[in-house]
């Protein structure tokens, strides 16, 4: 939330001299718990900045785009007998400045800001007199951006009337000595999305007394009766909803300039003054607020769920399907509003509107949350609604309202109001007093503890003792409205504490215990990360989350246990809404987002589960108890309601995997780097993966390589992605991946040292000539079993097709090196251990020597 530091003070009692630097309050309420992102002084003008009123417009209309030049009266009296020389023409000055404008947004009579010669804007932007468009431009008329209030740059700010006279400071008027904090809001800190809300937390943290908006004074007249006739259905949650009405509204009443002023440093870009002024109390008090135009509502307002099928068509002209589960304001008429997301269009306040009902509901912030998601409609209002909203403050925000509407647009506010449903009284939260002394390890001046409760608000009493938490002395403290989220003696200790500062609590680590430390599991998955680091790959953590297209892009068959995904009862994004079963979906979305960044030479990799459900539905896991440990009899329902999610390693290859350079040309990442990077996991547990030739999607059919323990166990494919994958995706031509389920590959605890021979090798070469469909995986594992133990290595050097060899035959060249740990080998015995090799390769696969 962006408010400015001035508004804030306004609510905190300070002594006279010793207002905080902007910093100082960043810095206050960063102590207290809140992100503050940045702290934005408005930039400084240097230099003559004036209010200036326009006294004449003529059009230029020689010009291919609007241009105008203007008289504007700056109260520059020492221009009044003054003349100017333009082009050998002599006007009489009457006073004013002549300034060639481009913005049509205002007519004579209106105030503008002026920056006059010498002054210098943000951005290092110094004004000058020129000559353009054939007149001396003597200054320029200015607009929100070129200010330093905000970026709408659609036009020349315009002054309501009677704000100030010309020639006055406009500086001071726009008060741009300000700065505003730019604060990011955690969802259970809903309260302060308000300036109410984060004013008494600046006063906390200033140990001031904070001045609450909710308790201003207004003169309104005492209620009498109901605003409007409102019906609450049971099944629309809504605890909540009071209306006001206000009359003879003066539809053309601009908006004051210290309201828009604080609306646009907000963010907020001003309309009209009804609609300003629900936006105004939003930030100010933290309760959302809807405009009707009154003589557009038919009848009785009924707030309800949708009906199957509903339409509205909301503020933004856009026709929307309601879902049953959707709450609505309606009336005769039928939709006339989204609860706490947007209203409808059937009843906006128009250019004209001067009959407006006001309201201020508190809705079940799931049942907001799931609509903006499901209609894509974020706003402000759901965001508040989402994180809970003060029902107590709903009727002092409609008296706010219509006080500012009477008070600024000559209102007539109606006595009636209308206040269905109430307010929940919180539930008192009983607390041990010293316990917030044991868990911050320290103890605390007497007295802190009630002070820090009663400032957030709380009702604090002394209680009896609470024979659960040793009979010691305790204290019931009692929320306020707008602070639902404390239910448990834990959430006040964590108001003392951050209140008295995190950075009082002692930093010691307790000494851990012997013999305790990572697990077996956890220290083989850290050695895969470096392995993979030390190969040159990087470590991404890509979203759990796909879209169910993304099984499409993959090529998956329809019957593939992978499109069996787990769908989530609440998705952050309504578009990725199930969990993933491959790690593949996240590593390709990493690919391409940094190839859009041109980043096109990369080796990713990622550590982390899928889920995998079983082919029939998963048993429904029951809620346990927290205050106690479950039986095993418990633990056991809820692993049989868990679906599977085994531990995976993905990896991913694009690009270049050796740059060229001065030192020769590079080379390209191809599907055997991809095998490597499996094989590598693999030494990382102890084991050596057997490599065969497979078709698996998203792999291309001809490069693909399934990977299998000794015993056979398959535990991940690798290879190159499918042509049609990579252009599905947009992925960099031959893109490579591997995957392998870590929990496959054996756990040893003891893995014993290597015996390294002191004995010389001798180096064998056998070039064999065999099927061409014969994998060389499978000659290589023939060749090592037939030549026995002595066979320390077998590699492939070289593969030859041609008319030597025969039409659909190949030769595959290996070399053998072979070491005894005891002895030098004869020639004799090495060669009789190759012809054995070769026997083996012979016999399985009809391979004979070339």
């Amino acid at each position: 939330m962006r408010v400015p530091v001035s508004w804030l003070l306004q609510h905190v009692d300070l002594p006279p001299g010793d207002v905080p630097s902007p910093e100082a309050v960043g810095d206050a309420l960063i102590r207290v718990g809140l992100e503050v992102e940045d702290v934005a002084r408005i930039p400084v003008s240097v230099g003559p900045l004036v209010v200036g009123r326009v006294r004449s417009i003529e059009e230029l209309t020689e010009f291919k785009k609007p241009i105008r030049y203007c008289r504007v009266d700056v109260g520059d009296d020492a221009q009044r007998s003054s003349t100017v020389e333009v082009g050998g023409e002599h006007n009489e000055d009457d006073g004013t400045r002549g300034i060639v404008c481009g913005a049509t947004n205002f007519v004579e009579g209106d105030l503008v800001v002026v920056a006059l010669p010498g002054a210098v804007l943000p951005g290092a932007f110094a004004i000058a007199a020129r000559t353009t468009y054939g007149h001396v431009s003597d200054g320029m008329i200015c607009a929100l951006d070129e200010l330093g209030l905000g970026d709408d740059h659609s036009g020349i700010l315009v002054l309501p009337p009677g704000t100030a006279d010309p020639g006055d400071d406009a500086a001071v008027l726009l008060g741009l000595d300000d700065a505003v904090l730019d604060i990011a809001v955690t969802p259970d800190r809903g309260y302060c999305l308000s300036v109410r809300g984060l004013a008494r937390e600046l006063a906390c943290a200033l140990d001031a007394v904070h001045g609450d908006p909710a308790l201003l004074g207004n003169d309104l007249p005492a209620p009498d009766g109901d605003a409007w006739p409102v019906r609450l259905e049971p099944d629309a949650q809504c605890r909540r909803f009071v209306a006001r009405r206000v009359t003879d509204l003066d539809p053309a009443a601009p908006t004051p300039w210290w309201m828009r002023r604080r609306l646009l440093l907000c963010g907020i870009r001003p309309i009209s003054l009804a609609v300003d002024v629900t936006n105004y109390v939003m930030l100010e008090l933290g309760q959302p607020m809807h405009a009707y135009d009154a003589s557009a509502v038919r009848g009785e307002v009924v707030v309800r769920r949708a009906r199957a099928d509903e339409k509205i068509t909301t503020l933004d002209d856009v026709q929307r399907v309601l879902d049953p589960d959707d709450v609505l304001v309606t009336d005769d008429s039928g939709p006339i509003g989204m609860a706490g997301i947007m209203g409808g269009a059937s009843t906006e306040v128009a250019a004209t509107t001067g009959d407006v009902l006001l309201e201020a509901a508190t809705w079940d912030a799931p049942s907001v949350a799931r609509a903006a998601r499901r209609h894509r409609l974020p706003s402000e209002a759901a965001r508040r609604f989402e994180r809970e909203v003060d029902p107590a403050v709903a009727r002092a925000a409609t008296d706010r309202a219509a006080w500012l509407l009477a008070t600024y647009g000559g209102a007539t506010v109606a006595p009636g109001v209308t206040d269905e449903g109430g307010v929940p009284a919180p539930a008192p939260v009983f607390m041990a007093l010293d316990l917030p002394d044991r868990v911050a390890g320290r103890r605390y001046e007497r007295g802190a503890v009630v002070r820090r409760l009663s400032q957030i608000g709380c009702a604090v009493e002394v209680a009896g003792a609470d024979p659960g938490d040793g009979g010691g002395a305790g204290l019931r403290a009692t929320p306020p409205t707008w602070r639902p989220d404390l239910t448990r003696p834990a959430d006040l200790v964590e108001e003392v504490l951050r209140l008295e500062g995190y950075d009082g609590i002692p930093s010691e680590l307790p000494a851990a215990r012997p013999g305790t430390g990572l697990t077996l599991g956890q220290r083989r998955r850290r050695q895969v990360s470096r392995a993979l680091a030390d190969a040159g790959y990087d470590e991404v953590l890509p979203s759990p989350f796909v879209a169910p297209s993304v099984f499409d892009a993959l090529g998956l068959d329809a019957d593939d246990p992978r499109r069996r995904a787990l769908r989530l009862a609440n998705p952050l994004d309504a578009e990725r809404a199930l969990m993933a079963t491959t790690l593949l979906p996240g590593l390709l979305d990493a690919v391409v987002r940094n190839a859009s960044r041109g980043l096109r030479d990369l080796a990713l990799f990622q550590i982390g589960q899928v889920v995998r459900p079983g082919a029939g539905e998963p048993a429904e896991a029951p809620v346990l108890p927290v205050d106690a440990r479950p039986d095993d009899a418990a633990f056991a329902e809820v692993l049989a309601g868990l679906p599977a999610q085994p531990l995976r390693v993905g990896a991913v290859l694009a690009g270049a995997w050796d740059r060229a350079g001065w030192w020769g040309p590079g080379r390209p990442a191809d599907w055997a780097d991809a095998i490597e990077a499996a094989r590598l996991v693999g030494r990382t547990y102890g084991v050596e993966l057997e490599v065969s030739a497979d078709r698996h999607a998203p792999w291309h059919p001809g490069r693909c390589a399934a990977l299998h323990l000794p015993d056979g166990t398959l535990v991940g494919h690798a290879g190159e992605l499918h042509p049609k994958v990579v252009e599905t995706l947009g992925l960099p031509a031959r893109t490579c991946a591997m995957e392998l389920e870590i929990d496959r590959l054996p756990l040893v605890e003891a893995r014993p040292s290597p015996a390294v021979s002191p004995f010389p090798p001798v180096l064998l070469d056998v070039a064999l000539v065999l099927d061409a469909g014969v994998p060389a995986a499978s000659v290589a594992a023939a060749l090592r079993e037939g030549g026995g133990d002595l066979v320390e290595d077998v590699r492939l050097f070289d593969v030859y097709t041609g008319a030597q060899v025969g039409e659909g035959n190949r030769s595959l060249a290996f070399a053998l090196r072979l070491r005894a740990p005891d002895r030098t080998l004869t020639l004799e015995e090495a060669s009789a251990r190759r012809d054995a090799a070769v026997a083996t390769a012979a016999e399985r696969h009809g391979a004979r020597l070339r």
